[in-house]
């Protein structure tokens, strides 16, 4: 797992990825900043952690990590980096990234965190999400995997937005990514959640309140 921030992405990983019958396991957290709360977490939870060079380019180290992790999947949560193009080739179909609004709306260079959630509100969108997409060399531009909508609330902020589509991507990453590790150990592709009943069967019990998925077939 690679990520910048502290790390609530990478602790819904830890919750869904705890019981025995897991189809997989953390083996390693990457931050490209050492005071990162991922790696706090990824400590107490007595996973491996590592750090990086600043501007996450630096691909052999990055490379060497992973692989001396076993790592089999990537998944990118809060990693404010663009990653390597030899990283991406290594793990090509492999990658996961997580983004906080509907792609290929509010995607691209510098569309991260709060950055997005503005622009929604700029934009005068009634409606946001999360997505889950493979990642390639292009920012957010990679085959989507799964999608859920987020409303946009007369009177929202960046903040209460911003709340609400964290709670989304808590329960929808760890779908993909236990339904991605599924996947690679048959030796199949890494594919799209076909409907939402793959997404609740693979997520936790907690249903969020909307009702409609934008899952792709």
């Amino acid at each position: 797992m690679l990520a910048s921030g502290r790390g609530s992405n990478l602790q819904a990983l830890l919750d869904a990825l705890g019981p025995a019958d897991a189809p997989g396991r953390i083996a390693v957290v990457i931050s490209n900043r050492a005071d990162a709360g991922a790696l706090e977490r990824a400590r107490a939870a007595r996973i491996p952690a590592a750090v990086t060079r600043g501007d996450g380019q630096d691909a052999d180290g990055l490379l060497a990590l992973l692989r001396e992790h076993g790592a089999e999947l990537v998944v990118l949560a809060g990693w404010l980096k663009q990653v390597p193009g030899s990283v991406v080739a290594a793990y090509r179909d492999r990658m996961l990234n997580v983004h906080p609004a509907l792609l290929p709306a509010f995607g691209g260079p510098g569309m991260y965190g709060h950055r997005v959630h503005e622009a929604v509100l700029a934009s005068g969108a009634r409606l946001t999400g999360v997505t889950v997409h493979l990642v390639d060399e292009q920012y957010d531009h990679g085959t989507i995997i799964a999608q859920w909508p987020v409303p946009v609330r007369p009177g929202d902020t960046a903040d209460t937005l911003a709340a609400r589509v964290l709670a989304v991507e808590h329960w929808l990453l760890p779908a993909a990514v236990r339904a991605a590790c599924t996947q690679i150990a048959a030796d199949a592709r890494v594919r799209p959640l076909c409907g939402a009943a793959d997404a609740f069967a693979l997520a936790t019990n907690h249903e969020p309140s909307h009702s409609h998925a934008l899952v792709p077939a």
